[in-house]
């Protein structure tokens, strides 16, 4: 008994010492097989997405954010009565119950989502089921907290967040940072093991960007443009703000709109972005770069005449004819030809200038061309291949037979604002680190010089005789502050089949302010508007109300035009092969004044007459203005408020009384 008893023990022995060296064995060496195989019975991999970094207007304040929300998944192994379940999921998550079923039935599965970006209430009201199965795993969830602002140029993104269209598909790498992958463990019966039903994502965020876009000019640009859609019952309209030095973007909107926190929800029509995508005629805004073309080639000055003919014009069978039949022009300076808009006026030089130089002036201010833009699905318009017959040079004169989009049209005529340099347009003005905190700032970039400082002077003192008193776009005057700038009235191109919508327009202005000193381009379009189509009815008085926004939102004091802030005018020989109609030196420093209506420049009035008599209409003007016009007359001046003048006393007309008291009341 005893021998067998030895034998027994050393038998045992011999076992428990294989048990520990092989217990040892995969406790401490690494086998990599062992592990992987651990890893699959006991760990689920699920992948998250990270905290989107926030974008943010150029003062900080939020556009687009990522807030707490959470995603749900189940353990269909464990799951019991799928059935009961999807119908409690489907009432809480008002998604079809058949869909869940089918989730919750894949039974080898031990990982499924059932529901993303869910509230805290949704959470909240389904954990308190104590469901066996279910789980919640804690996500970022995009949000847009001002809803339909700036959306169109925001863009939105997808279920899994990621960027599918605007700002939020260009700058998804900077803004989406890295995905996360998330080890669930499970216990011996494979259950993921959830801290208090949770698995929390502690993800990096990715880099907040910051715009160049101004939240408030925004918002009263979609304003304007609805309200204008509105009132003249049109398709829709767009428009864009820009810095007149930098091209920095202020704001850019189309409408109708749309709600990026619902962008299934409304078409791809109304979640484009037209001020990039859509190319059109731009009508009249493009005389301005086919005079400035002419000029920079020294054929024409600002009062070099053409002969107009009375308002129609024949070229081969075709005949071109002023936009109203009652404008009946003969000789017009090229001032004058930009003031009233006359289509035979630029035919004339068009065809002087000839196809070649046409299209290298155009594109020189680049049209034909992205504008490089850090937006998606930018277009870069049509410029039709040479050569063009003189009647479709004399089309593209006045800006027809050429497509063009709102942002290159704005950013040529920022080119002109700006002293003669077409640069780079951009909406990201910084974008910053959370993790080192390091901040890249965006710097403008200049493409090329188009005009020389004297040429862009003549051109800004024409472009503000056409929001003289007598010029088409009269109606986009802002008191206090010089406009310059063009009215346009094009016909809509039918896409269906050749030529153009009967009755059809799209009718725009685009323009800078103040003139001698400019710090704003804006560019407005009403499309197919049905309750008048006049650029000069329709967008004028749109880029009005946008302008006088502008400025109050920026502080700037209204403008006295004189010798020492007005845009200085070399003076130089006139063109001698044909005749002038008025001296250049009447444009001088010395004589020009803002005009009462609409602090305009180009006004023919004095204002230096020391035997003053009579009270002169002083209604709209600051109170510098007034002091400036009455300096030198010994006239006592006492003002009453602030602002602008709305009456006086003596009243317009009135004859001064021997003191020559004189009271001024501004609003």
């Amino acid at each position: 008994m005893r021998s067998r008893l030895i034998t027994i023990l050393i038998v045992l022995t011999g076992m428990w010492g294989l048990l520990v060296a092989r217990a040892t064995f995969l406790q401490i060496l690494p086998n990599d097989r062992l592990r992987a195989l651990q890893k699959r019975q006991f760990e689920t991999v699920v992948t998250l997405n990270p905290r989107r970094g926030d974008v943010l207007d150029r003062n900080n304040h939020e556009l687009a954010i990522s807030v707490p929300s959470y995603g749900l998944f189940a353990d269909p192994k464990i799951l019991a009565e799928p059935k009961k379940v999807a119908r409690i999921l489907a009432h809480e998550l008002h998604i079809p119950m058949r869909s869940i079923e089918e989730k919750l039935r894949q039974r080898k599965k031990r990982f499924i989502w059932i529901g993303r970006q869910l509230s805290r209430a949704v959470r909240d009201s389904i954990d308190n089921l104590q469901i066996r199965g279910l789980g919640f795993i804690a996500e970022s969830k995009r949000v847009y907290p001002n809803e339909r602002l700036l959306s169109q140029v925001l863009g939105f993104v997808g279920g899994e967040g990621q960027g599918l269209e605007g700002l939020e598909l260009k700058y998804n790498e900077q803004l989406q940072a890295e995905t996360k992958k998330v080890s669930v463990h499970r216990d011996a019966r494979g259950r993921p093991l959830i801290v208090n039903g949770q698995i929390f994502n502690q993800v990096p965020d990715g880099f907040d960007i910051q715009l160049t876009v101004d939240r408030e000019l925004q918002f009263i640009l979609e304003q304007e443009l609805a309200g204008a859609v509105s009132e003249h019952e049109a398709d829709s309209a767009v428009g864009v703000i820009l810095d007149a030095e930098t091209s920095e973007v202020l704001a850019m909107a189309s409408s109708p709109t749309f709600d990026p926190n619902r962008a299934s929800d409304f078409s791809l029509s109304r979640r484009r972005n037209r001020a990039i995508t859509d190319s059109f005629e731009p009508g009249s805004t493009m005389k301005t770069f086919l005079i400035a073309g002419a000029m920079a080639k020294g054929l024409i000055e600002p009062n070099t005449k053409f002969d107009c003919e009375r308002g129609s014009m024949r070229i081969g069978k075709r005949v071109i004819r002023e936009a109203e039949a009652r404008e009946k022009y003969e000789m017009l300076t090229v001032s004058e030809i930009l003031m009233h808009s006359s289509n035979i006026g630029v035919t004339k030089i068009a065809l002087e200038l000839g196809d070649e130089r046409v299209q290298e002036a155009m594109t020189l201010f680049g049209f034909g061309e992205k504008t490089g833009v850090d937006l998606p699905g930018e277009a870069k318009g049509i410029i039709q291949a040479l050569p063009w017959h003189d009647h479709l040079l004399a089309n593209i004169s006045f800006g027809q037979g050429v497509t063009a989009t709102p942002l290159q049209i704005a950013n040529a005529y920022a080119a002109i604002a700006n002293g003669g340099f077409l640069r780079q347009p951009y909406m990201v003005k910084a974008i910053r680190d959370h993790e080192t905190g390091e901040t890249t700032e965006i710097r403008p970039v200049t493409l090329r010089r188009v005009l020389s400082d004297e040429q862009v002077a003549k051109v800004k003192i024409m472009l503000n005789g056409v929001t003289s008193e007598n010029g088409t776009g009269k109606g986009a005057r802002v008191p206090g502050f010089p406009v310059a700038g063009k009215t346009g009235t094009a016909q809509k191109v039918n896409p269906e089949r050749r030529g153009y919508i009967s009755g059809g327009y799209i009718s725009s202005f685009a323009g800078f302010l103040p003139t001698n000193d400019p710090k704003f381009v804006i560019y407005v379009a009403v499309d197919r508007p049905r309750r008048g189509y006049y650029g000069a009815a329709v967008a004028a008085p749109l880029f009005s109300r946008v302008a006088k926004f502008a400025v109050r939102r920026a502080g700037l004091a209204p403008v006295l035009i004189n010798e020492d802030n007005f845009v200085p005018l070399a003076r130089r020989e006139i063109v001698p092969e044909r005749p002038t109609h008025r001296p250049i030196e009447e444009f001088s420093q010395k004589k020009l004044n803002t005009e009462a209506e609409g602090g305009n420049v180009l006004s023919d009035q004095e204002s230096d007459d020391v035997a003053l008599e009579v009270v002169p209409d002083f209604t709209g003007l600051t109170l510098r203005e007034v002091l400036g016009r009455l300096s030198g007359t010994g006239i006592n001046v006492r003002m009453h408020g602030h602002g602008f003048v709305t009456k006086t006393s003596p009243a317009q007309g009135i004859r001064f009384a021997e003191r020559k008291e004189f009271d001024v009341y501004l609003e």
